[in-house]
């Protein structure tokens, strides 16, 4: 067919349009966050200037990062407490990811009081769903349970369960609070969830074999903490499943 007479013939790599500039704001976020990932000094000292220059909730998040990949528990909750706080000021829906990511280092801080307040702040703000809602009502849990709140745990867990139903973490949590507070079927048959997800997590083994020991299957008590042994070799968990197999009279 012949061309369309007058019609312009395109150039040669003219055919699309160029693509869209990247928002100067998300490349900096981006790049701060790879910093603060791979260099976390680096990503620090990057974070502290942008937020100089008002870098706002971003740049607090992203020191955050930073603090925590170098295990700075407490400095890392209070910068995501901050961008928490800002972000609620700007109107912003990332709050109650902040929000929790407080709560969460919090947790490795060994201050489950503060933590508790962070996820609640977290789960107020209505921002969160799908697995970020899962994992801040298991990181609420896991504040309970540090405060003595098993109730509390056990309401935050079966949230959690719903919500994070693919985490082996939450089952395996679930099955530990079950068989604390002398619930074995329950414990059964989370254990047994968690199994499913996660065979190879030395952890859920160890559980798995506390449990069993309870309901009185010495088979499977053993098997479950020889695995252990055998995934973790000189962990605390073969430590402790070690002793456990004692119980028994096995020697190892």
């Amino acid at each position: 067919m012949a061309a369309i007479q007058g019609a312009p013939v395109p150039a040669r790599g003219q055919d699309a349009p160029p693509p869209p500039a990247q928002d100067p704001v998300a490349a900096r976020f981006e790049r701060c966050l790879d910093l603060a990932t791979g260099d976390p000094r680096a990503g620090e000292a990057e974070a502290i200037k942008w937020r100089s220059e008002g870098g706002g909730h971003r740049a607090r998040q992203c020191l955050g990062v930073a603090y925590a990949n170098q295990e700075r528990w407490p400095s890392a909750a209070g910068a995501f407490e901050e961008a928490a706080r800002e972000a609620e000021v700007e109107k912003s829906p990332k709050a109650g990811d902040y929000w929790a990511q407080a709560g969460n280092a919090w947790l490795a801080a060994g201050d489950p009081g503060h933590a508790r307040s962070a996820l609640d702040a977290a789960l107020v703000s209505g921002n969160l769903a799908g697995l970020p809602l899962g994992e801040a009502h298991l990181d609420r849990a896991r504040a309970r349970v540090a405060t003595g709140d098993n109730e509390g745990a056990r309401s935050d867990l079966d949230r959690a369960l719903i919500h994070a139903a693919e985490d082996p973490l939450s089952w395996l949590l679930s099955a530990t609070l079950a068989r604390r507070m002398g619930d074995l079927p329950r414990a059964k048959k989370d254990i047994d969830e968690a199994l499913r997800r996660s065979p190879d997590d030395a952890s859920v083994q160890l559980e798995a074999g506390n449990i069993a020991a309870l309901r009185g299957d010495e088979p499977t008590a053993r098997a479950a903490w020889a695995r252990v042994l055998e995934l973790a070799p000189g962990s605390p968990q073969a430590n402790a499943a070690r002793g456990a197999l004692e119980q028994f009279g096995a020697e190892r």
